[in-house]
């Protein structure tokens, strides 16, 4: 397999991911933290080409990376409405909500009943998504190896295994997302991050 270098800012590059991402293939791109590689969440058989590019088991889940906060209830089922008000308070941003799995998200992108959702804080990124819907995105490195913050470094250790990488220059890094399980009565923080539990308690009062 050939693997494409594309500038993410061409409307073109844009235009040619969303061929491969429908065609059921994998695209690697920039989000706020690292690269991420994705594939159309709702596609089985695609999602299970991100396990075999990066060489990763599937017992772990993969998040789902939206546009907006109205996507959520196409990947969640039944999802709480304080997990809404937190997603309006917070994305786009470094929180990932875990919310019950919709039906229709095949269970390769997550093997328990829930599944985490963020939107990124990079507007290219977001504009990618748009095209799509929502995609299942974990980090475009080999697993086990360090998460590459470069088309440059994304290349390196997947060139050969993924069709496309859409070029954004450097991510902006940063801290892991706070993640929070909205899946109950109650938020539960499952790993702190930029954005604390008062934090997310002072969104809900």
């Amino acid at each position: 397999m050939q693997t494409l270098i594309l500038p993410i800012t061409d409307s073109n590059s844009l235009a040619h991911a969303l061929d491969v991402l429908s065609g059921g293939g994998l695209v690697a791109f920039p989000t706020d933290t690292v690269y991420g590689l994705g594939a159309m969440a709702f596609d089985a058989n695609a999602v299970s080409k991100i396990y075999m590019a990066k060489g990763r088991g599937q017992e772990k889940a993969i998040p789902i990376l939206i546009s907006d906060v109205d996507q959520i209830h196409r990947v969640s089922s039944g999802v709480n409405d304080y997990a809404v008000k937190l997603g309006k308070k917070f994305w786009p941003g470094p929180l990932t909500i875990v919310v019950p799995r919709h039906p229709t998200i095949p269970d390769v992108v997550s093997p328990l009943k829930t599944v985490g959702v963020r939107i990124p804080n990079l507007n290219v990124t977001r504009e990618l998504l748009r095209l799509p819907g929502p995609l299942a995105v974990t980090s475009a490195n080999m697993s086990g190896q360090t998460s590459p913050s470069t088309a440059k470094g994304v290349n390196a250790q997947l060139t050969g295994r993924i069709p496309l990488i859409l070029d954004g220059g450097v991510t902006p890094g940063g801290i892991p997302s706070t993640v929070v399980d909205c899946s109950g009565e109650q938020p539960e923080v499952v790993r702190e991050g930029p954005i604390s539990l008062e934090q997310i308690l002072s969104a809900l009062e």
